[in-house]
């Protein structure tokens, strides 16, 4: 980590891969967790090589999948896939069977813990 010399801001990487998963048959997976609250929330980042698959499993909590950079494909228990790619972002409850995977590569946070709910796109109308 960095921090600006006089000042708050601190600066951080958080897509540097630091732990390989292999767990329920994942492959090509690297997930760096980035922060945790004193509450139930952790964030983390999860990077998918090309070709690489998150296994089925359940979710352990609520989640979100937000991706960030490339594309890839989800699906839930009855694994049909469905396309996602950066700027779109999948939400699971707690146990929800699900996986994900990608033929280019992709970038994603999860957000798990405590349910989220998710906010109406905004308007782009001038008010």
């Amino acid at each position: 980590m960095a921090v600006i010399e006089g000042s708050p801001v601190e600066i951080f990487q958080f897509d540097r891969g630091e732990r390989i998963v292999e767990s329920y048959g994942s492959r090509g997976l690297r997930a760096t967790r980035v922060a945790a609250g004193t509450g139930q929330l952790r964030l983390t980042c999860l990077t998918v090589a090309p070709g690489g698959i998150i296994g089925t499993h359940p979710a352990t909590d609520a989640q979100l999948f937000l991706v960030i950079a490339g594309q890839g494909w989800t699906a839930g228990p009855d694994g049909e896939r469905v396309p996602i790619s950066a700027g779109w972002g999948v939400r699971w409850d707690a146990g929800e069977i699900h996986t994900s995977g990608t033929e280019a590569g992709l970038v994603a946070l999860a957000v798990e813990g405590a349910p989220l709910d998710l906010f109406e796109p905004e308007s782009h109308e001038p008010s």
